[in-house]
């Protein structure tokens, strides 16, 4: 592990940078109307915190939860993970309430998982109707944060065979939202034998999270 990534655990740690009732890092499932199954690969943030905390000093609540978009407290939650395979549907009220949390502190990643792309590009529209999706570049400091990498966000499933590509929404210099097309890193995360991925590739995808994790904590 990097001197740096030890040095910014224990510093998340002694500052209480830690969100569950055990006082531990959580990543919550965000619930959204529209049809998509928001809920597929339920095993995958709970393998990704368990790697995070056997492979850095941030100790992490690793249990699948979601919150309603609609009418749960997404305020109780900094980190939100969104993905699906088809449409969403973001009401005004929803969009509203999604900025709020957006520009007060709260980050939202979304994973298209296939057949999301389309659907999720207009409804952040109605979220942000003043700002576009704007690639990061490799050299963006998310992508080599704990692990490197060079090329942006990982290719772990094939899809339409596009390269990966990542992208942000930014508020005041902050990053908000972070979108990973053609990518699909938390399919990666899910159990072994759901996706049958190579281990290297489960690896890469698990590592690509973390830094994800460590990005969202210290910025």
């Amino acid at each position: 592990m990097k001197l740096a990534l030890k040095i910014l655990t224990l510093f998340l740690i002694s500052e209480g940078f830690s969100y569950s009732q055990s006082g531990a890092f959580q990543i919550v499932r965000l619930k959204y109307n529209g049809g998509s199954d928001w809920y597929n690969g339920q095993s995958e943030e709970v393998n990704l915190l368990k790697y995070i905390a056997q492979h850095t000093n941030i100790k992490t609540d690793a249990e699948y939860k979601f919150v309603d978009l609609s009418s749960g407290n997404i305020f109780s939650y900094p980190f939100l993970f969104m993905t699906g395979h088809g449409n969403i549907v973001f009401s005004e009220s929803e969009a509203r309430k999604l900025r709020t949390y957006l520009e007060n502190g709260g980050f939202l990643y979304v994973d298209d998982d296939y057949g999301l792309d389309k659907a999720f590009r207009r409804e952040i529209k109605k979220v942000f109707p003043e700002k576009e999706l704007v690639e990061l570049p490799f050299n963006y400091g998310l992508y080599h944060c704990v692990y490197d990498f060079n090329n942006g966000p990982p290719k772990i499933h094939k899809h339409d065979g596009k390269p990966a590509q990542g992208f942000g929404i930014f508020v005041n210099k902050r990053l908000v939202l972070y979108y990973t097309y053609e990518s699909n890193p938390s399919d990666g995360w899910d159990d072994p034998d759901v996706h049958n991925d190579p281990p290297e590739k489960r690896e890469e995808a698990l590592k690509f999270g973390t830094n994800l994790a460590v990005w969202v904590l210290s910025n």
